[in-house]
This record gives C-alpha cells, structure tokens and sequence, in this order.
C-alpha cells in the first residue's frame, strides 16, 4: 500500500527541527515575503538554507510558500529571490499567483505546488495546472471525501489534502472582512483573524446576541477518522496547518498522524480512538471533521463562543543529557514543581512516566518550583532522553 507523505507547518527553525524529528516527511515554510503569514516567526534566507540543510541530512523534503496574491509592487525582488531557493536547494515552492508561477518556471528549475488559494475542486483545474507546469496541487478544503474520489481518479498531477488543523470561516481563505476591520490584507499576508473577534449582531434596532456576543469563525479540522479512506485513494501528500501553533502541538499532532499513517499502510488493526485522545492532548480549539463528510452545518462552526483553551501540560524540552550522572538540562516553558509526575515524549519510544526530583536552576541551586519560562534548569530523569525530547504533564 502507497504510503503517502506527511507534511507539517515550520513556524521557525526550531519547530521545523520538531516536525522532522517527530515523523513528518517534508515541511512548508514561510520567507520574510511573499507568504501568507506574514505573522508568523518567518525565516530568513539563512535560517532557509540551515532548515535546509537539517532535512536534507535527514532525508526530508522542505517546501517554501510564496503564496501571496501580489499587487504590482508585491512583486519586486522575487526573481532573485526564488533564484536563491533554488541555489539552496528547497524542494519546491508553493505559489497562488498563476504569474508567481510563470516566474518560477521561466527563471528556476524548482518544483511548483499550486497553493490551496487556487480553489482547486476538479480534476479539470488539477489538470490546468499541471499543463502549466506544477507538479502538485494542494486542493480546497471545501471537498468531501466523495468528490475527493472523483476528483483523483482522473487527476494528472500528485495531490495535497489538509487533514488537521484551522479552517477558514470564507472560501478557501479568500476573505477580505480582515481588510476591511483592520486594513490588514488577507491574501498578502496580513490576516487578522476578525471572524474570531466578538461582535453585536442586530435586526434593525434589535440587539440579537443579548447573552454573549457573536463570532462566526469555524472549528479546526481534525481528520483521523478519515485517514485510512485518504490512503486508499492515493492522496499524495496529508497537510496539517498551524505554522503559528506550539512546539507541543506540533510534536503530538505530528507524531500521531505519523503512527496512525504507518500503521494503516502496514495493515495493521488500528485503535482510533486511542488516536482521538492523543490528538486532544494538544488541541486548544473544538475540532470538527470540516467538509469530509459533506456540507458543514451549525456544528462544525463556533457561532457565540470562542474555544481556546491554552494547555499548560508541554512543561519543558531536553537539551541535554549527562548519561552518568542521570541528570537532563531542560528549557522550563510552563509551571511545574518538585515531585510532580511528569512524562518523556519523545519520537523514539512510547511516553515514560518519572517524577520530578532533584531540581536545580542555572546557578545549581536548589528549587522547589519551576516558573520562568525559558529558563535553563536540571533535574534527575532515570532513563537516558535525547535534545528535543519533551517533558509533559500526564492526563
């Protein structure tokens, strides 16, 4: 059975270190121009060129977004600059812009995936766009598994399906309410999530929301049902989303999706529900099935609440690992103490419980409580851990 790729969102070179250690097959990224998340922490040519490098070293695969819809000026300097993806030796770039996408044909040899902003919901499209030089089409999140299948029995070109992570209360993301609510454009980079804002609804006069105020955006999509069905039809590529999200998330969502790909490849018999409850350990929003299943109704949307719910449990990384002295250095990122019983997350081997002991800050003080974040401390783990490895709270 075809095993298809597992791709993950870079929000900075440490999570693209995350992504690729904890199972993904190829990462996408964002430039300091020309993508759509201008917010996010995006990479410099040389931050690029290291994540580069790291997955090449690991053989994996690294795609850049230049998925902007350029007004005139939008494009100046990106000649050059995809020249120099190309000399780093990125694997592909992914475009919106039918004339970005002439661009990298005429001056590079890179390898072109056809942004989900394309609207791409038919085989004809898919084919367009093959014609024209892409090589991949990542498809809009707006297709049911049903027309999934139509679509890829008679598609010429590998194909990209989101699988995990937020959704767009507009179709396929071309949504202007951001421009107009704060001046930040939407499709350059500058979305300012104004459906997850809070807001009065009236008829005429009458205040319609007299409870809670009103919000429209979507729940996040969460595809673990579905993935068995995504291999059978071939799917290329499985996209989870979230370039802004932690550190943990990425590590767990990506893991899981990465187990749960093998296992249903290998023929194996899988537990799903054992996979729902891992994914919930780093989500933060309600999830829904998105269009999987057909058109969404009022349950796979957030109408007057907002869902966000910060996990605590992600309460440090492994630096390092002293194998004779059985002592870890670990960055602090949330609040733990002395004695707590945490747990090793790691992509090697199932999690491993151990209890908190023998803590000490920088200056190899004793402490009884952890609670600066970022701050660089070391405790007694009885069992060897590796860089990267992640010290959680059990559920």
């Amino acid at each position: 059975m075809k095993k298809p790729e597992l791709l993950a969102p870079a929000g900075d070179l440490e999570k693209l270190k995350i992504a690729l250690l904890y199972g993904a097959d190829a990462v996408y990224l964002g430039g300091e121009s020309f993508s759509l998340r201008a917010r996010a922490s995006n990479f410099t040519l040389e931050d690029i060129q290291e994540g580069v490098s790291f997955a090449h070293s690991h053989g994996k695969r690294v795609y850049v977004t230049t998925n902007i819809f350029p007004h005139p000026d939008d494009l100046e300097g990106f000649v050059p600059y995809i020249k120099r993806l190309e000399e780093i030796g990125v694997d592909a770039v992914i475009c919106a812009s039918a004339g970005m996408i002439d661009l990298v044909r005429k001056h590079t040899g890179l390898s072109v995936h056809v942004s989900t902003q394309q609207s791409v919901l038919n085989h004809k499209a898919v084919n367009f766009w093959h014609k024209r030089g892409a090589s991949r089409t990542v498809l809009a999140r707006e297709l049911s598994l049903s027309a999934l299948e139509k679509l890829s029995k008679n598609a010429q070109s590998e194909l990209e399906v989101f699988i995990h992570g937020g959704m767009c209360v507009s179709y396929s993301g071309k949504c202007t309410l951001s421009n107009t609510m704060s001046n930040r454009d939407a499709n350059r980079g500058g979305c300012a999530h104004s459906c997850r804002w809070n807001y009065d609804l009236f008829l005429g006069e009458e205040k319609l929301n007299r409870s809670m105020p009103f919000a429209m955006s979507s729940k996040d999509l969460q595809s673990v049902r579905h993935i068995s069905k995504l291999i059978d039809l071939n799917i290329d590529s499985l996209k989870i989303e979230g370039r802004m999200k932690s550190v943990h998330y990425i590590a767990t969502v990506v893991q899981t999706y990465r187990k749960l790909i093998d296992e249903l490849t290998e023929e194996f018999d899988v537990d799903i529900p054992k996979y729902l409850l891992e994914i919930k350990k780093a989500e933060n929003r309600l999830t829904s099935e998105g269009f999987m299943n057909g058109m969404t109704g009022v349950e796979e949307q957030l109408y007057n609440l907002r869902s966000e719910q910060p996990t605590q449990a992600f309460v440090g990384m492994v630096l390092e690992y002293d194998k004779a002295k059985k002592i870890a250095t670990i960055e602090q990122r949330n609040y733990f103490e002395a004695g707590d019983t945490l747990e090793i997350f790691t992509p090697r081997f199932e999690p491993v419980l151990f209890k908190a002991e023998n803590m000490r800050d920088e200056n190899g003080e004793t402490i009884a409580v952890a609670r600066h974040p970022k701050e660089r401390l070391t405790l007694s783990v009885p069992f060897e851990v590796k860089p990267f490895d992640i010290l959680r709270k059990p559920k």
